[in-house]
C-alpha cells in the first residue's frame, strides 16, 4: 500500500520529478468504508431543501357527509346540483381530487447531526484511500498514465490562473485522461430533474487540493469534472462522492506538506487501527498462540438419540419397570383378543359358506324352472 512508503515524489509542471516529500501520517489511517458511507449519508442530508404540498390541496371544495340511511358511504360529498361534481366524494385520499394520505410538511426532520470525531475519522480514511491506486482505479478514474499516486505537483501550480496552462500541466502528469472521461460522460438526466435546473449528469474527475489560492481556482474550475478544495477545508462529499472512497486527488506541494500540521500531534488525531495485523488465520496458527491453547480434541463425543418412553418400551423400562410390565401385559392381551376375534369371524364365515353350498345343491336337483310347461316346485 502507498501508506507504507516513507517518501512521495513531487513533480514539476512539465512532468519531471523535482524532489521528494515525506508522506503525511494521515495516509496511515485505517480504511473504513463503513464509517465513510455512514458519515456521507448523514452529512449529505444537510443540503436538502424543505418541500411539502399545499396545506389546502384537495380540500378547497365545500363538502358534507350525507350521514347514514341512504345506502352510500359516509364520506363527505360535494353539495349542490346541476353538475357531475355534485354528490361526488371529496377530501379523502381515496377520492378523486382528494388530498394525499399524510400530506408532507416543511417541518420534517431534514438535517442530521453527526459526531465530529466520526466526521474526522471519515475524512482521514478518505484521504488515506486517495493514496491507494487500486481503490482509485476501482472507483472509475482513468489514472493509467498518471505518474504516481498520490500525485503531488510542486512549482507554481497554485499561481496557474490560465486554463491553457492548466491543461498543459494535466497532460504532462497524465491526469487529463480523467478529465476527458468526465467530458464524454455528460448525459441528460433521467426523470423530472431535467425540468428542475439539473438537466445534465456527469462523472466526477480529479480533485485539486491547494493551500493558497493565487489563481489556481480560476485556472482549473472550467474543466468538466474537476473540483477544487482548500486543504484546511477538506470535505468528505468531495473526497468520497457517493460514499465511495478512492477519489483521484491532485495535491499541491504546500498543501501536501500542510497535511502533517493539520493531522498528527499538533493537529487532529489520526485514527488508529484496531488490529495491527488483520490476518486472523495467521495469528491463530502462529506458534505463540498455538503453544498456549488446548490441543484439538480427537473426536467429538457421540450422544445417543433420546428415546420416547411413550412409544419405546425399553426406554419406559428404565424409567418405570412396573409401567413397562403393565404395558407389555396389555399388549399381549390386545393380541389375544385380536386373535380370538379373528377365529370367531373365520368360523362364522365358514358356516355361512357351508349352508350356501347346501342350498345351491338343492336348487340344482329340481331341474329347469319351466320344465314341462310349468314352473318347477321350489324346494324349501
Amino acid at each position: 500500500m502507498a501508506a507504507t512508503r516513507p517518501l512521495c515524489s513531487v513533480f514539476a509542471a512539465d512532468g519531471s520529478k523535482a524532489s521528494d516529500a515525506p508522506l503525511p501520517a494521515v495516509f496511515t489511517a485505517p480504511l473504513r468504508p463503513d464509517v465513510v458511507q455512514f458519515v456521507h449519508t448523514q452529512v449529505n442530508k444537510n443540503n436538502r431543501q424543505a418541500y411539502s404540498v399545499n396545506q389546502h390541496a384537495g380540500k378547497m371544495v365545500s363538502a358534507l357527509s350525507w350521514g347514514t340511511g341512504r345506502a352510500v358511504s359516509r364520506i363527505p360529498r360535494v353539495g349542490g346540483g346541476g353538475t357531475q361534481r355534485s354528490g361526488q366524494a371529496a377530501f379523502g385520499n381515496m377520492c378523486r381530487a382528494g388530498r394525499m394520505f399524510a400530506p408532507t410538511k416543511t417541518w420534517r426532520k431534514w438535517h442530521r447531526k453527526t459526531n465530529t470525531t466520526q466526521k474526522r475519522f471519515a475524512v482521514a480514511s478518505a484521504l488515506a484511500a486517495s493514496g491507494v491506486s487500486a481503490l482509485v482505479m476501482a472507483r472509475g478514474h482513468s489514472i493509467e498514465n498518471v505518474l504516481e499516486v498520490p500525485l503531488v505537483i510542486g512549482g507554481s501550480i497554485e499561481s496557474t490562473s490560465k486554463s491553457s496552462k492548466a491543461k498543459e500541466l494535466l497532460k504532462a502528469v497524465g491526469a487529463f485522461d480523467d478529465v476527458e472521461k468526465c467530458a464524454a460522460s455528460k448525459k441528460i438526466r433521467s426523470g423530472k430533474g431535467k425540468m428542475r435546473n439539473r438537466r445534465y449528469v456527469m462523472r466526477r474527475g480529479p480533485l485539486v487540493v491547494y493551500s493558497n489560492n493565487d489563481g489556481v481556482e480560476q485556472g482549473f474550475r472550467n474543466f468538466p469534472g474537476v473540483e477544487l478544495c482548500n486543504v484546511e477545508r477538506l470535505n468528505l462529499l468531495q473526497l468520497a462522492p457517493g460514499g465511495h472512497m478512492g477519489r483521484f486527488v491532485i495535491y499541491t506541494e504546500s498543501a501536501f506538506k500542510q497535511l502533517d500540521t493539520i493531522y498528527g500531534e499538533a493537529g487532529k488525531s489520526i485514527p488508529q487501527l484496531s488490529m495491527q495485523n488483520a490476518d486472523l488465520a495467521r495469528i491463530i496458527n502462529s506458534d505463540e498462540i498455538q503453544s498456549v491453547v488446548n490441543p484439538a480434541k480427537a473426536a467429538n463425543r457421540k450422544y445417543l438419540r433420546k428415546k420416547n418412553a411413550v412409544k419405546n418400551n425399553k426406554a419406559l423400562l428404565k424409567l418405570s419397570p412396573y409401567m413397562a410390565a403393565a404395558r407389555a401385559s396389555e399388549t399381549r392381551a390386545q393380541e389375544e383378543r385380536k386373535n380370538k376375534k379373528a377365529k370367531a369371524i373365520k368360523k362364522k364365515r365358514g358356516a355361512s359358506r357351508k349352508s350356501a353350498l347346501e342350498f345351491a345343491a338343492k336348487i340344482s336337483k329340481q331341474g329347469e324352472v319351466c320344465e314341462n310347461g310349468a314352473m318347477g316346485q321350489i324346494l324349501l
